[in-house]
């Protein structure tokens, strides 16, 4: 049985903001959950987040969360001090805890499932995880001997020269035993220049420990301020395009491009340049994407085609082209073999199969059948200043150019709406609606001329 504690109670001065440090996203998921999300293959028994300053912003983030208590540390007196304040909640818990720092948020399930198992393979009192970084100044060395069993940390200020060649370094994350930490813990002292309990001082006390190096070290990067956050970004963006890549997904411009972790990719997927995939995406097979598209929170199928244009919260089936310049926002649902255009807005909408929106349209809350023939100008007046109301097209109706088809409305089957038309009466199938004045000609009129 293992437990988590994940330390999030500090103000990160340096990042400048209102927020505390570990609501600030990478990615599209704060630094917390995705220190939450590194744990999840271990399935923990309880997932513990220490609290203190912005306490509710942090709450508030991991409301969605039902896996997690929240465990108050008011005053911030170092990680000695922030893992004392478990113990009541742990009280009657036999197992291990693993204790992570909730701004390292590029930390792999595998390192972590590595050091459970280390931990528990060599039966240990403390395993650390530890890091072999190429520039290790500023860091405590961690030394070890030739077992991997700790003999000490020395910070950095304290070594001699011929230590500091030592380019091992403590990454801050922990498994313990608990019922050894518990014992030591109430032992942790303060007596040192910042007054804080360190939790590594815990682990002078505990018999045997061993160390376990991280096969990549920039999963231990921290985040401590605004450049800090781009440069892990950058870490996290350079997995993603490797790992679909070698999946079989082209990147015309990888540098120009941007996918977030949650995004599911088919194969054969070319994505073009300034191109971004967002949220909860899920892009079919041989699909075009980009040049300069964004697609959140969104599902694409087969083969479509998304040229400079935005797709947000919608779902769009197979054999579809869309763009260039085309918006579809807040629940559209595109049947297959779609065509939508150049300039053409879509909103709460849904379009049967194989219709046609070719250009300069906007239809919101919208329904249309199949094979249905949007004309240019084409545009849904939804809103009478109120709310919003409904237009329905019934399976190959057809509008012409510069229509306005006023809501509440329903157009049958087999409707043809003439260019230029008004519409706001409802319309039966099979028919031809003509909403429009009489064009009037006054043979030999000039303006009048200025005297």
């Amino acid at each position: 049985m293992v437990a988590v504690a994940i330390l999030a109670a500090g103000r990160g001065t340096r990042m400048k903001s209102t927020l505390p440090k570990v609501v600030h996203e990478l990615g599209g998921r704060t630094l917390v959950e995705r220190a939450l999300d590194s744990v999840a293959e271990l399935s923990p028994s309880r997932n513990l987040v220490i609290v203190g300053y912005g306490a509710d912003q942090v709450k508030t983030a991991l409301a969605h969360r039902t896996d997690v208590e929240f465990v108050a540390q008011t005053e911030q007196l170092g990680t000695g001090h922030a893992a004392q304040q478990v113990i009541p909640y742990l009280e009657d818990f036999e197992g291990d805890l693993l204790i992570l720092n909730g701004d390292v948020p590029l930390l792999r399930s595998q390192t972590l499932v590595q050091l459970l198992t280390t931990h528990r393979q060599n039966q240990n009192a403390a395993t650390l995880l530890t890091a072999i970084l190429p520039n290790p100044k500023g860091y405590g060395r961690v030394f070890c001997d030739a077992q991997n069993h700790l003999q000490e940390i020395i910070e950095d200020r304290d070594c001699t020269p011929e230590q500091r060649q030592n380019q091992r370094i403590n990454a801050g994350v922990y498994c313990f035993s608990w019922a050894a930490l518990k014992e030591v813990l109430p032992k942790l002292s303060a007596d040192n220049d910042q007054k804080e309990y360190y939790l590594t001082d815990a682990v002078n006390f505990l018999n045997p420990v061993t160390v376990v190096d991280v096969a990549d070290f920039q999963e231990i990067s921290g985040i401590n301020d605004r450049k800090q956050l781009a440069e892990a970004y950058g870490i996290l963006q350079t997995r993603i395009k490797e790992d679909w890549m070698a999946r079989g997904v082209t990147l015309i411009d990888p540098a120009s491009i941007t996918i977030d972790d949650t995004v599911t990719l088919g194969s054969d997927v070319v994505i073009e340049p300034q191109t971004h995939l967002r949220g909860n995406t899920t892009i079919g097979s041989n699909c075009r994407l980009g040049p300069g598209s964004l697609i959140e929170n969104s599902t694409i199928g087969d083969r479509v085609s998304v040229l400079y244009s935005v797709v947000t919260d919608s779902a769009i089936a197979s054999d579809v082209r869309i763009g260039p310049y085309a918006h579809l926002r807040q629940q559209v649902s595109v049947g297959e073999q779609c065509r939508i255009g150049n300039f053409v807005e879509l909103k709460k909408t849904v379009l049967g199969s194989k219709t046609n929106i070719a250009h300069l349209s906007y239809l919101g809350d919208a329904t249309t059948g199949t094979n249905v023939n949007i004309g240019a100008g084409t545009i849904t007046a939804n809103y009478d200043g109120v709310q919003k109301h409904k237009t329905i097209l019934g399976d190959r109706t057809k509008t012409g150019a510069n229509s306005v088809l006023v809501a509440p409305l329903t157009l049958g089957a087999d409707v043809t709406v003439a260019a230029g038309s008004a519409v706001t009466d409802s319309v039966e199938d099979d028919a031809l609606v003509i909403a429009r004045a009489r064009q009037v000609v006054k043979p030999g009129w000039r303006l009048p001329t200025a005297e």
